[in-house]
């Protein structure tokens, strides 16, 4: 009954009770800026997430810079941040960009692309040393957007997400109705399922209701603060289809240009600090709440077969095939991230050694 009662809060409540608790900071604030940032999040740890990049911030600022984080839907929906930050209707956003890629599919290589044998820290390292930021760059000026973007938070890869059954093979994925977002619908879609893009919180009354069959969010913290267990019993981990993917923290551009140089490195400066923390902390709450889907509530955990995984990657060659024949600029990010992940995984490869194997040593 208690968790019945928790998750009610969670999926009801916490827009409310998030927007009430955060503005509270803003009381004092007169003599200073003040930036309105509203996060694509109503509670759960993403929330606090975007709470924790805040806060560091206002730390590091004084009285001179101030963020106001908002939660989900509390000034437009989560379909409309962007625009609302480019027309200052917001100052800033919170979430991801796989939120906005309808407007150019580019924008989901900037998280939630292709697999190329790396992780999100190495599309990070890509981001920040390959060539990314400026070619994010290029594409807000391409699309008119009057914004100016920072990214941080290295998430794990997904898991491919909540079943009916345990998959076993390729053939029973095929016609099954799923929940994903980004251009992961497009690979899945290949793969012969059928894809609805449903915003987090409405994922477990769409499965409950039998509106899908399957579906993925995030991580095992955030499906089990949604009530997935109550729905599914089988949780397949490891997946190609969002190997990768991070936030986006995005400002509205005369209001970033307006600031001092000191300002404006700070924001810049408390992403590169959350992206740390944002890994330990978020790696060990998964992991603990993996542990209790398990222990607590029941759930068989399974990891996602070999030759699935195997045929969403040629499922992903097929889609970045096609678009980059229609979109020129999409190829010429595909270029700069395959040049990038050969040279750097190529390095991280030969010279990691098999963690895997000395688990097994330790822990069988």
């Amino acid at each position: 009954m208690t968790n019945t009662v928790n998750r009610r809060k969670f999926l009801r409540g916490s827009a409310v009770a998030a927007a009430a608790t955060l503005a509270a900071p803003s009381i004092a604030r007169a003599e200073g800026t003040v930036l309105k940032m509203q996060a694509a999040w109503g509670g759960g740890i993403f929330l606090e997430n975007a709470q924790s990049y805040v806060n560091r911030v206002n730390a590091m600022s004084g009285s001179g810079l101030k963020i106001e984080l908002l939660s989900v839907d509390s000034v437009v929906k989560t379909s409309q941040m962007q625009d609302a930050v480019h027309r200052g209707v917001l100052d800033a956003a919170h979430y991801v960009p796989a939120y906005w890629y309808s407007k150019s599919k580019t924008a989901s290589l900037f998280g939630t692309g292709p697999c190329f044998g790396w992780s999100s820290q190495e599309v990070l390292g890509w981001v920040a040393y390959g060539g990314g930021q400026e070619l994010f760059d290029e594409l807000m000026a391409s699309l008119g957007l009057n914004i100016v973007s920072f990214f941080n938070s290295p998430m794990p890869a997904q898991p491919f997400g909540w079943f009916k059954e345990q998959i076993k093979n390729v053939e029973q994925i095929k016609g099954l109705k799923y929940r994903t977002v980004g251009l992961a619908a497009d690979v899945l879609l290949e793969m012969g399922m059928s894809v609805v893009q449903l915003p987090g919180g409405e994922i477990q009354p769409a499965m409950k209701s039998g509106l899908i069959d399957a579906a993925e969010f995030n991580n095992p913290t955030s499906d089990r603060d949604f009530g997935m267990q109550d729905v599914s019993k089988d949780y397949m981990l490891a997946s190609f289809h969002q190997s990768q993917e991070f936030f986006e923290i995005t400002f509205n551009k005369d209001k970033y240009d307006a600031l001092s140089p000191e300002q404006q490195a700070i924001l810049r400066y408390a992403s590169e600090a959350e992206n740390s923390n944002f890994y330990w902390n978020n790696t060990k709450r998964y992991a603990d709440d993996l542990n209790a889907l398990r222990s607590d509530q029941g759930v068989n955990v399974w990891r996602t077969p070999d030759d699935v995984m195997a045929a969403q990657l040629d499922a992903w060659d097929v889609v970045v095939d096609r678009i980059s024949q229609e979109d020129p600029f999409f190829a010429k990010v595909i270029e700069s991230q395959k040049t990038y992940a050969k040279n750097v995984m190529g390095y991280l490869n030969l010279n990691q050694p098999d963690y895997k194997l000395a688990y097994k040593h330790y822990f069988g």
